[in-house]
């Protein structure tokens, strides 16, 4: 008996051995190593003479969408696409976006939602003009989904910005103060902070270390962002760039002003709390309320005029 038991203990161990061997030396594994070594050029000459061998949502998905992007880059009015574009940019570009792939988006969108309402109102039985209809309703609340989206996005993003700016000029203003230039004290904030707001300024200082002039680099992450906050440092610094006045005390008034403002800005914010309950209020509590309260009074008349049962 130890000696069968042995002898299966060493033929598996044996099956374990080779089929690791197999693994790491069979002629599929040399190939797989040999085409991870593949340099980029190789790849596409490879990709070139064999189109199987790209995945399937680079063989089929992407040209799909290039095809889709494409025809409605032709269709599209050219100031509708610019809009889309400012307000992308405005967004941050949110998932890499672009105005052709958005609009792309759109149309997609606005026909799933269109053909997915046509058809359950199809098979619930509805008449064929009522659901041609509320297909078209269905085509034009989908086509601006994406638009509620985005705008939602922009405002937050413009919220985190407005909220992070205070704090971005107290760590610049504390920066020059210690000596450091400008550039320096913006490339120690960038090294120590994340978000939208320092997004945008890591687009300015490689803006400027580009050969773009700082003025002109502040403009641009103005017309990106389309926060007021933000428009006013900007001016304040190209004004103090242009006359040659102290960043240091720029930074010292702008501080305090932008903290003025963020304390406003909560406090309107606030103070708009309760119109916004309104509707909620309205829809979900008050008829919750009255059920409880008039339910059983309800229930007492009815029985008393002999509308219900006892």
């Amino acid at each position: 008996m130890l000696i069968l038991s042995a002898a299966v203990a060493g033929l598996a161990a044996g099956v374990v051995v080779y089929s690791l061997l197999d693994l790491l030396f069979s002629e599929e594994s040399q190939v797989a190593r040999r085409l991870k070594r593949l340099n980029e050029y190789e790849r596409a000459q490879a990709a070139e003479i064999e189109p199987l061998a790209l995945p399937f949502v680079d063989r089929v998905l992407h040209p799909i969408a290039d095809g889709a992007r494409h025809g409605v880059r032709l269709l599209a009015p050219g100031d509708y696409r610019v809009r889309i574009a400012q307000r992308l940019k405005v967004a941050g570009s949110p998932r890499g976006l672009d105005a052709d792939t958005f609009l792309a988006l759109k149309v997609f969108l606005a026909i799933i939602v269109a053909l997915a309402v046509a058809i359950v109102l199809s098979v619930s039985g509805y008449p064929v003009l009522q659901t041609l209809l509320l297909g078209v309703v269905a085509l034009v609340i989908g086509f601006f989904l994406p638009d509620l989206w985005l705008r939602s996005h922009t405002t937050a993003r413009q919220n985190s910005i407005r909220r992070a700016l205070p704090d971005m000029l107290d760590m610049l203003m504390i920066s020059v103060e210690a000596g450091l230039g400008f550039d320096a004290s913006l490339t120690k904030f960038l090294r120590n902070s994340t978000g939208p707001l320092a997004d945008e300024f890591s687009k300015v200082l490689n803006e400027i270390n580009a050969g773009l002039s700082r003025r002109d680099a502040l403009r641009n992450l103005s017309e990106r962002a389309e926060v007021p906050e933000l428009t006013t440092f900007v001016m304040a610094m190209v004004q103090a760039d242009v006359f040659g006045i102290s960043v240091a005390k720029v930074l010292h008034a702008q501080s305090k002003e932008m903290r003025t403002k963020r304390r406003q800005f909560a406090e309107e914010m606030a103070q708009k709390a309760p119109a916004k309950m309104v509707f909620p209020l309205i829809l979900f509590i008050l008829p919750a309320t009255l059920i409880v309260l008039m339910g059983p009074a309800v229930i007492a008349i009815g029985q008393a005029f002999g509308l219900m049962g006892q």
